[in-house]
């Protein structure tokens, strides 16, 4: 811990140096993160999480036999359904959290929670159609792109080793209101925000330093890694529809280095080995149906890889780990 603290605080006295000898370009990059914000993501995103918070609230903690398929293709112990809407539609990091949570409140086995977390943390609606789609001229564009986003979680849920598990019950929480759903999403939107101008202000940096030396695909795809919605505005320097598109792709399932740690901080507690595994794999099989769709191929492909997980759910091998430990 002394360790940690140490390179934090060599960490911290950089970044403040770097602040002091270079003011101009930190301010810059702060005024177009928060330009970006009152422009672009506050507009795109806060009506999508309001009215999400609403719909993943009405359904949590419920038995939802509708998607009891989908849970049990993914492997999703038999009551956690309601996880799947949250980690479809909540947007991230909720998908991530909601299953923290369960597991912390004893409803959900060590091993069940950190497999979840593989394909349980996903973009949501809010991002995809508030801000993805008005990169592309056609708005059936939009849709694919999150068609391709949800197939892919759950094919890389099927390549992550599972093991048997018992039912779960999980608490059936009081609806929440509709000053609640505004409460909450004006907090997760002002942290956004805040993460959105931190990484503007790197990427300035970093525009400064080398990034103008390289390609402009790679300074886009560079800046996605990093931050999500500053990649995704990037792309709008793409001309290509169909490179734009597997980018986008691809942005949306990797989330980027500042998804990841507000993943880290809303699952403390939890081993990330699976989820980093599961956004690989996820990574890998939304740059192919991207690229299929490029070539005019996504019809051919998506049904090679459906009969592929249908093989692999058939089979009698064993994709089973060891329990890590329940509570």
């Amino acid at each position: 811990m002394k360790r940690k603290s140490f390179f934090v605080g060599i960490g911290a006295s950089l970044g403040m140096l770097i602040l002091i000898l270079d003011g101009k370009t930190a301010m810059i990059g702060a005024r177009e993160g928060i330009d970006l914000c009152l422009k672009t993501v506050i507009p795109s995103l806060f009506p999508f999480f309001l009215l999400s918070s609403l719909l993943t609230s009405a359904f949590a903690g419920q038995r939802i036999p509708l998607l009891r398929p989908l849970g049990a293709l993914c492997g999703v112990p038999e009551g956690g359904e309601s996880l799947l809407i949250t980690g479809f539609l909540g947007g991230y990091p909720v998908g991530a959290q909601s299953v923290a949570c369960v597991y912390r409140a004893g409803q959900l086995s060590r091993a069940d929670a950190e497999r979840m977390l593989a394909f349980c943390n996903n973009a949501g609606p809010a991002f995809l159609f508030g801000m993805a789609a008005a990169l592309f001229p056609r708005k059936s564009e939009a849709f694919l792109l999150w068609l391709i986003h949800i197939l892919s979680a759950v094919f890389a849920s099927v390549l992550i080793p599972r093991q048997q598990s018992g039912d779960v019950t999980l608490s059936r929480r009081k609806s929440i209101t509709l000053s609640d759903a505004m409460g909450g999403a004006i907090q997760v939107m002002a942290s956004v925000c805040g993460w959105v101008v931190l990484f503007r202000v790197m990427i300035s940096f970093l525009n400064r330093w080398f990034l103008w030396l390289l390609p402009l695909p790679v300074q886009v795809g560079i800046t996605g890694l990093l931050e999500l919605a500053n990649g995704c505005c990037s792309l709008a320097s793409i001309s290509s529809d169909a490179l734009r598109f597997v980018m986008c792709s691809g942005m949306l399932a990797a989330g980027g280095l500042c998804v990841t740690m507000q993943t880290v901080s809303v699952t403390d507690g939890l081993h990330l080995r699976f989820y980093f595994l599961g956004k690989l794999l996820q990574i890998l099989f939304s740059l192919i149906l991207a690229m299929a769709w490029a070539v005019n191929l996504l019809l051919p492909v998506l049904t090679a890889m459906l009969i592929f997980v249908w093989i692999l759910r058939k089979s009698k091998k064993s994709y089973s780990i060891q329990p890590v430990g329940s509570v």
